[in-house]
């Protein structure tokens, strides 16, 4: 919709640094425009000041100068010749925005985020055990651990041929138990029973 004499900020120009406000932005396009340098260096001052006091959050943080200084330098878009008392060479860093980050669980093992990284870790240190009873012993304490967070999480079945098939699969078939003579130890479903109960409601 254009209404004629009305000024809509979609219209506008899109500001360097917001925060300062359009006003500033318009005193810094200003001080560019002077003709003499003595001037423009006493425009720039004025317009430090007001930025100090648009800003003042920022006076608390070290070298706040140097940003306040920066920050002028981008909102004239490099474009006002004055003597600048800081180098303002790498203020546009201040602009560059960070490098996403890399979410820690990707492709196959999203399926084993009900298990933790702290077991993702210890398929890979048992696909590398030798054979004996250490590893055994751990293969004993993994698959109860296992059971014991499907049974948290509600993933559907908790079988044990659920953690026996997972277990194989996460260790790349190194690890194989039989459930012919492995025994799990014995779980406490109560307070699954109850949580289940709750949701319910």
């Amino acid at each position: 919709m254009d209404i004629k004499g009305l000024d809509y900020n979609t219209q506008r120009e899109k500001l360097v640094l917001p925060e300062y406000g359009r006003e500033i932005q318009k005193m810094v396009e200003l001080a560019v425009s002077l003709p003499t340098k003595e001037e423009r260096n006493l425009c720039a001052q004025t317009i430090i000041k007001q930025m100090e006091n648009k800003n003042p959050q920022l006076c608390t943080t070290p070298n706040y100068e140097q940003t306040l200084w920066d920050h002028l330098f981008l909102m004239s878009h490099k474009q006002l010749d004055i003597d600048w008392p800081y180098d303002v060479n790498d203020a546009e860093k201040i602009l560059s925005k960070p490098q996403p980050m890399t979410h820690p669980v990707h492709d196959e093992q999203a399926q084993l985020r009900h298990y933790g990284r702290l077991l993702t870790q210890v398929f890979e240190k048992l696909k590398t055990m030798p054979e004996g009873a250490e590893r055994d012993e751990l293969v004993r304490q993994t698959a109860n651990q296992m059971k014991r967070d499907l049974m948290a999480w509600g993933h559907g079945s908790i079988e044990d041929e659920k953690v026996a098939d997972d277990l194989a699969r996460f260790t790349d078939g190194k690890i194989q138990i039989d459930l012919q003579t492995f025994r799990f130890d014995r779980m406490d479903t109560s307070g699954i029973s109850d949580n289940k109960r709750k949701k319910k409601k």
